[in-house]
């Protein structure tokens, strides 16, 4: 007998999130955007930051050797951020080094607002699902009063069953969709504050390179 009822009163997700009424349609499509937000930006980050060992090396030994137009040719070859901008420090090596920086900085900045790109739209679902949520739980709950005031005398607890899952459910539901999608737009952020600091002290080695460079031909003028 006891496992009857059990049994009677056991419902599916999709059958309690059915009970949310129509928010819980725009949760799942919330949910849905966030999922593809975060899948395409997390392959873009993963590709921008997959940076061979030696491009590094290959580049300063390039440029030490003069051979300019090799370093430019293996930048291009790299289609990733950091190559972009040393591409750009390369093309404008013969000017000051404030204007070597101030170009590296600007294609930098590109590519970072290109990877940062629909990013803020998961901290604007992380903040707008719990709060349609809470929609639900006040909507649930002017029903489930409704539903009483309606009643009179012949309160019965299976009339206030619709308005409490709607209030409960779309709480649920919005809290999972925000809490993940919080999460997920950290861990983005987080990966690409971790790349833009690697990406600055390449600049500064390279900057770096360029000075011992016009140092050393300065050197070797005034010992001829």
């Amino acid at each position: 007998m006891v496992f009857t009822v059990l049994q009677e009163q056991s419902y599916s997700l999709i059958g309690m999130a059915a009970k949310g009424g129509w928010l819980m349609i725009v949760l799942a499509l919330l949910s849905i955007l966030a999922i593809y937000i975060f899948a395409s930006k997390l392959w873009a980050v993963n590709k921008a930051s997959k940076v061979d060992k030696n491009f590094i090396k290959d580049i300063r030994d390039y440029i030490l050797s003069g051979k300019i137009r090799s370093a430019r040719a293996l930048c291009r070859q790299n289609d990733v951020p950091v190559a972009k901008m040393l591409e750009k420090g390369i093309m404008n090596i013969d000017k000051p080094l404030s204007e070597i920086q101030s170009s590296m900085e600007n294609v930098a900045s590109l590519q970072v607002a290109r990877l940062e790109k629909n990013i803020p739209a998961l901290s604007s679902i992380a903040g707008g699902a719990p709060m349609i949520g809470f929609l639900g739980t006040v909507m649930g709950m002017i029903q489930a009063f409704f539903n009483m005031a309606n009643a009179g005398n012949n309160v019965d607890i299976s009339l206030l069953s619709n308005g409490i899952y709607t209030a409960m459910v779309t709480t649920v539901g919005g809290l999972i969709v925000g809490i993940l999608a919080y999460f997920a737009n950290n861990y983005l952020s987080s990966r690409i504050t971790s790349m833009v600091s690697e990406m600055e002290a390449t600049m500064v080695y390279f900057l770096d390179m360029v000075h011992y460079l016009r140092d050393k031909g300065v050197q070797q003028q005034s010992e001829n």
